[in-house]
């Protein structure tokens, strides 16, 4: 059996892993073995975040709406209730973007998720009025 060269392969491989590790810091960046540990700990750590990003940009959106809802006089959890009882069926990302770029559209959804809420509504309270210091 003939003897298999694989210099060059290896080579290819190396470089092709260095590549991809261009801008890291340190040996990260120029050794293959710290390289390769680097590469594969950003690889888990990126697929971990794509999840977590997910569960960021919800809650993002649920404080956003919290915080429109209040101005109206109604909660989030609410709002929440009155959309499902009405059976009106919209995310709770368009319903953010909604209440960011067009606030008397987001009104009228508020309105009509009050009709259907059983419970007292949220009001907001009152603003102190605040002693003028000398």
């Amino acid at each position: 059996m003939p003897r298999v060269k694989r210099g060059v392969t290896t080579k290819a491989r190396h470089k092709k892993l260095l590549k991809a590790t261009k801008g890291y810091r340190g040996l990260r960046s120029r050794t293959f073995k710290q390289a390769k540990t680097a590469w594969m700990k950003a690889g888990e750590h990126s697929y971990v975040d794509r999840k977590i990003k997910k569960r960021l940009m919800r809650a993002l959106w649920i404080t956003r709406l919290n915080g429109a809802c209040r101005a109206l006089g109604i909660s989030y959890s609410r709002l929440i209730e009155g959309l499902t009882k009405k059976a009106i069926l919209i995310d709770r990302k368009v319903m953010a973007e909604i209440a960011r770029t067009e606030p008397e559209v987001f009104a009228k959804i508020v309105e009509v998720a009050k009709t259907g809420v059983t419970g007292p509504v949220f009001k907001a309270p009152k603003a102190k009025k605040v002693a003028a210091t000398k």
